[in-house]
């Protein structure tokens, strides 16, 4: 063997043995899940597939942190379920950080805003409150806090609650006169009445403004900090608020989570908050 084959050989097994970063296996597809009828954050496409807000904000994220994606679109009831039994990763679906889900699973900081919402039929008689609905049935969809709350406010206000295992079948259950009005997120509320004349966005409360945010598993603080990181950035540089403007057809205000970058890991004053400063390194 020559000098110089020997050299090349050397160099060649420095590059390629076990620890080296061209030797190491390729990191798996990130696994995560959306409702795929909670438009326009993911909706059925022309075409096949899904498309919408969620679906381009994680396909974006997975780009940054060098990762494939797959994206399951399922009912919201089962994502939660499906992350904790390991299907998932995390979820990309837009998820409302409460007290007690902070509790069971880590949240990056919050991406957007929420608000609960109220959805009525055109032509009935705006709410103005929660005793509007006594003796009428309000449209839910499963397995989100709209459901909890509304179950709580049933109780004390004499009305019922229906609960779909989509938003767009509790939307259809106000237009069909099943349900007198459909409780959900002001993004997905506004949209189907821009999309419907018959449906009309009445009611905000405004008092339940909350971090819709990417919960992952207690276990993985790795993930939630690069989920998070990659988020920071895409905020940083106007990605998620142009993302907005595409999907929800106004532009993000200057205090908007789609710009504004929370110190730390998570959601401020939350469980599983971690307030360590960290440097952010954008590509």
């Amino acid at each position: 063997m020559t000098r110089r084959r020997a050299v090349l050989l050397a160099i060649a097994t420095l590059l390629l043995g076990p620890g080296s970063a061209l030797a190491q296996e390729k990191l798996p597809p990130l696994r995560t899940g959306v409702d795929g009828t909670f438009a326009p954050h993911a909706m059925p496409k022309l075409g096949g597939g899904v498309e919408g807000f969620q679906i381009d904000l994680f396909t974006e994220v997975a780009r940054r942190m060098k990762r494939e994606i797959t994206i399951d679109a399922v009912s919201f009831s089962t994502l939660i379920p499906g992350m904790q039994s390991g299907r998932y990763d995390f979820i990309a679906a837009p998820t409302t950080v409460t007290r007690e889900r902070a509790e069971n699973m880590l949240f990056t900081a919050g991406y957007l805003w929420t608000a609960y919402q109220f959805g009525i039929k055109k032509g009935t008689a705006p709410i103005k409150d929660w005793s509007d609905l006594k003796g009428k049935s309000v449209s839910v969809n499963k397995g989100t806090p709209y459901e909890t709350l509304s179950k709580a406010k049933a109780t004390e206000h004499g009305f019922t609650v229906q609960v779909y295992d989509n938003q767009p079948d509790a939307t259809q259950a106000v237009l069909s006169g099943r349900a007198y009005a459909t409780l959900g997120g002001n993004t997905t509320i506004v949209y189907a009445a821009s999309k419907n004349p018959q449906f009309v966005a009445d009611l905000e409360l405004k008092d339940t403004r909350a971090h819709w945010a990417a919960p992952v598993p207690k276990s993985n603080p790795k993930l939630r900090a690069e989920l998070q990181d990659a988020l920071d950035c895409m905020k940083k540089d106007g990605t998620i608020a142009r993302m907005s403007e595409k999907w929800f057809g106004r532009k993000p205000g200057p205090d908007a989570l789609e710009v504004v970058i929370t110190p730390g890991y998570g959601v401020p004053g939350m469980p599983g908050y971690d307030p360590t400063p960290h440097e952010l390194h954008c590509n």
